[in-house]
């Protein structure tokens, strides 16, 4: 226990003095890099001021967006995977889209969606859309057609081996569709709340780099990393229960 627990602590441990080590070398001008405890300092003065709503906004439009992403994605994914005539027909335009950053659709989505939720959540969608699809048809394409012999020569219907056996195996790439779609998705966070976003945790990001609030700027970052290392924590945890019966490597 204690040596698994050394090392989960160690690489945090490792930034931080590489963190000190950088601020007081000189390599880099001291001003532009706050130090970890001045960081902190800053964090405890906004945990009890905005940085709450902050994470809250932020996490549920995250949240909508992935949710929203993902339901289509996995049974789109799902027949792309299947289907290889659809894919070959859908492909380029996968691809095209996929390719696409969704920054650079910002003043579109204002145009048909305002600067509201809606906006942000849609940007949201796009990037957890076209993450979550293509993990799931490659995944899907990916499934042995043995099992579904072997199903036949057992005289199981076709409903059977829907539910018995391409489900089961489906399982594992919808956890990992929605692993990888919710680390795009905050990593398209910022991007996101540059349509007139008051709260949340890229709008804090913003409001700080146009004062110099380097501090802030850190916690904002920080903020975002463990937010997303917590849900992707959780979501491993989820998948472990689902899938145990696969067998890994460790």
């Amino acid at each position: 226990m204690l040596r698994r627990t050394a090392l989960i602590l160690a690489p945090w441990a490792v930034i931080v003095l590489v963190w000190y080590a950088i601020h007081y070398s000189g390599i880099v001008n001291p001003a532009l890099v706050p130090t970890p405890h001045s960081v902190l300092r800053r964090f405890g003065e906004l945990a009890g001021d905005r940085l709450p709503q902050d994470v809250w906004v932020s996490t549920r439009r995250v949240f909508l967006g992935v949710m929203f992403g993902i339901l289509l994605a996995v049974p789109v994914g799902f027949v792309l995977g299947w289907y290889p005539e659809v894919r070959r027909f859908v492909d380029p335009l996968l691809n095209f889209f996929r390719a696409l950053p969704p920054i650079a659709l910002i003043p579109l989505v204002i145009v048909y969606f305002g600067i509201g939720e809606m906006a942000k959540v849609v940007i949201l969608f796009y990037a957890s859309f076209f993450a979550g699809v293509i993990v799931m048809y490659e995944g899907i394409a990916q499934i042995s057609p043995i099992y579904v012999r072997v199903a036949r020569t057992l005289g199981a219907r076709d409903d059977e081996i829907f539910l018995k056996v391409i489900l089961p195996l489906a399982v594992p790439h919808m956890l990992t569709a929605l692993r990888v779609a919710l680390g795009v998705a905050w990593a398209t966070l910022v991007a996101s709340e540059l349509i007139a976003a008051q709260t949340g945790l890229g709008s804090l990001i913003q409001n700080a780099a146009a004062f110099f609030q380097l501090d802030i700027i850190y916690v904002g970052i920080i903020g975002i990393g463990f937010i997303a290392l917590a849900m992707d924590l959780g979501l491993r945890a989820v998948a472990r229960r689902l899938v145990a019966w696969q067998e890994r490597i460790a």
